[in-house]
């Protein structure tokens, strides 16, 4: 063994290569060096064949000029996504009039002009879905690790690029960079990195248990592309909303077609412009991937298209109905996630002071405009002071502002929280905080409208604290989606479970406190999609779960292999697993035109028997019957 291990990590040692002088030597030895060194030589060559094939391709994809801090443009009293109607130079030089709809694109926390967008109308949005159905019946054809290409290829690029990612999501919406990195950037990266390790695995051809009759048989499931989907997305994350449908949809074989935001076009377009670009350095049709705008009366061109195979929507209750109802046109699938009303149950003796961070970033994360964000802690009466404290303290220090808006000294203020994506809202949300007041609900803290003294932008909202709100309260039943903490009260955990399941919504929750099995129970008492156990939002981070919820937060599941399996046809396929030897065919008793009635139902009746019957004695005698019907 001494002499084994001294060959193998001292080989040169123990050869002699011209055989001389040694009367031991054998031409096995030269033969040993040659293979080791031919064998490194194969893996080199096909690792690097590996690399040249399935390595990222790095492309480029210019900046636009907004993204500085120093970028300056025209300032849009009262900006809105139709100044162009009362402030026509805001339209391009090219226009022409006859009547073509335009939208206007400007950053919320600062009223600055991006551009003005010329709106899809049916007709556009036909010839889009159209292209896109062209493109697909190529890249369906394209492997899994042609694929996965693509996947390494754009997570490189937004790696290397998440910088100007941030600032061109927080030029369009208004959020802060650090909200655009949590939000944005590090969940697209999961999201890709789960594509290249793990999207194969939940797409590729499945063999399925059978059972004794079909033991001849092989069950196999395969997913195949549906052909063209669609996505109806909201504007809290442009980036995200835009990169998480496009890049699973194009993952299982299809193309896509994406509704963007009317609020976030002028970002969303330059994403999407990044995936067209690298499509195009890797050799294919970019036109698998395509962009339409529009506004909501020229949607259903899309919706109600027999082209689209499904439809993804992301969005509000009202409009994800309408979605719903105009996909009965051609029975088309539809994953609806609508929102929700979360709650963060906070069991008692939980210490206060180690999670308040994490609330403050469940509540606050994006200026409240989060879907999974925290819209309800619900808290012991008893711990209920201390909370109230707390955050009271934390909420009143929050700084609002630009982050895109340097100071005449050059540097950028350090703010907390952004903008708003407009300021529509603000009147409903004064009335509803206004009425919980009434209702004896406490607040100290915000409250109404932010009128910022240095940001030209008009969507500012307070960071509010609404204590001692009631369960069955109007504030306390819709869906906020701003920069709000709602405080309820509790005596006992079967109550706090009650007033956490007393709302229309149902999409995610979070459960705190000291003994983490007394949380699990609580958690599954809980009537929602996901729950995260002393902690806020996690369960997305890990793109192998199912993202969705339960009644008026929608349903189906983006994410995980439940998501990306229903942008896919499963197709069952049964074979013969040995069809030289076993083969099905049909007994004379039961071939057409039937001999008898009596013995073919004796056959089948025989057969049931001894295949499902209960103990061998009633199989062995289902047999017998079997056997006498067959004569």
């Amino acid at each position: 063994m001494h002499s084994l291990f001294y060959v193998l990590f001292h080989p040169l040692n123990t050869l002699n290569l011209w055989l001389e002088d040694d009367p031991n030597a054998s031409i096995v030895d030269v033969l040993y060096l040659f293979t080791t060194f031919s064998a490194f030589g194969i893996w080199l060559v096909f690792d690097r064949y590996q690399k040249a094939v399935n390595s990222a391709v790095p492309f480029r994809h210019p900046a636009p000029e907004a993204a500085d801090p120093n970028w300056h443009s025209r300032v849009i009293p009262n900006a809105n996504l139709r100044s162009h109607l009362h402030m026509p130079d805001l339209l391009p030089l090219q226009f022409g009039g006859g009547g073509r709809d335009y939208i206007t694109c400007f950053d919320p926390a600062n009223n600055l002009h991006l551009t003005s967008v010329l709106a899809d109308d049916a007709r556009s949005i036909e010839a889009k879905i159209k292209r896109a159905k062209n493109a697909q019946i190529k890249w369906c054809e394209t492997s899994f690790s042609e694929r996965r290409r693509v996947m390494r290829s754009l997570l490189k690029w937004l790696v290397e690029n998440q910088e100007l990612c941030a600032r061109v999501a927080c030029r369009d919406s208004g959020k802060t960079m650090v909200d655009a990195a949590l939000g944005e950037i590090l969940t697209t990266c999961s999201k890709l990195e789960w594509l290249i390790n793990h999207g194969e695995r939940a797409l590729r051809t499945e063999t399925r248990y059978s059972n004794l009759m079909m033991s001849y048989k092989k069950s196999q499931v395969i997913y195949e592309p549906k052909g063209v989907v669609s996505a109806i997305v909201s504007w809290n994350y442009p980036l995200h909303n835009a990169w998480s449908p496009i890049i699973a949809s194009i993952f299982a074989g299809n193309a896509i077609v994406l509704k963007a935001s009317e609020h976030v076009i002028w970002s969303t377009e330059w994403f999407v412009g990044a995936i067209h670009k690298c499509l195009e350095v890797l050799g294919y049709d970019a036109d698998i991937v395509q962009t339409v705008c529009c506004w909501p009366d020229q949607a259903e061109a899309l919706t109600k298209s027999p082209l689209i195979k499904h439809i993804t929507f992301i969005g509000s209750e009202e409009v994800g109905r309408k979605v719903a109802m105009a996909a009965t046109e051609h029975l088309t699938p539809v994953t609806l996630e609508l929102g929700g009303k979360d709650p963060a149950i906070i069991l008692p003796d939980t210490d206060l002071q180690k999670w308040s961070s994490i609330w403050m970033r469940g509540v606050f994360q994006n200026s409240g405009q989060n879907c999974i964000g925290i819209e309800r802690l619900i808290v012991h009466s008893e711990q209920y002071d201390e909370l109230y404290n707390i955050l009271t303290d934390r909420v009143a220090k929050l700084r609002f502002g630009s982050v895109l808006a340097p100071t005449r000294e050059g540097y950028i203020n350090t703010v907390d929280c952004g903008s708003m994506i407009s300021n529509d809202r603000f009147s409903v949300l004064e009335e509803l905080i206004f009425q919980a007041q009434e209702d004896g609900a406490t607040v100290d803290v915000g409250g109404k409208e932010l009128l910022h003294t240095s940001c030209e932008g008009r969507s500012y909202f307070q960071a509010t604290v609404v204590g001692d709100a009631k369960p069955n309260s109007r504030i306390a039943q819709a869906e906020l989606f701003a920069p709000i903490a709602l405080l309820i009260r509790y005596d006992d955990i079967d109550e706090a479970i009650t007033i956490a399941n007393g709302t229309r919504y149902g999409l995610g929750a979070s459960v705190f406190g000291p003994h983490q099995d007394l949380c699990i129970e609580v958690a599954k008492e809980l009537h929602c999609g996901m729950v995260s156990v002393n902690d806020f939002g996690v369960f997305y981070l890990n793109q192998d779960l199912p993202f969705g919820g339960t009644k008026s937060s929608g349903y189906g599941r983006f994410g995980g292999p439940e998501g990306l399996r229903s942008l896919t046809n499963p197709k069952a396929i049964v074979t013969d697993r040995w069809p030289s030897f076993v083969q099905t065919s049909i007994p004379k008793v039961l071939d057409y035109p039937i001999r008898s009635l009596v013995r073919s139902w004796d056959f089948v009746h025989g057969l049931t028997i001894l295949l499902y019957a209960d103990g061998y004695r009633a199989r062995f005698n289902g047999l017998l019957q079997l056997t006498k019907a067959c004569r």
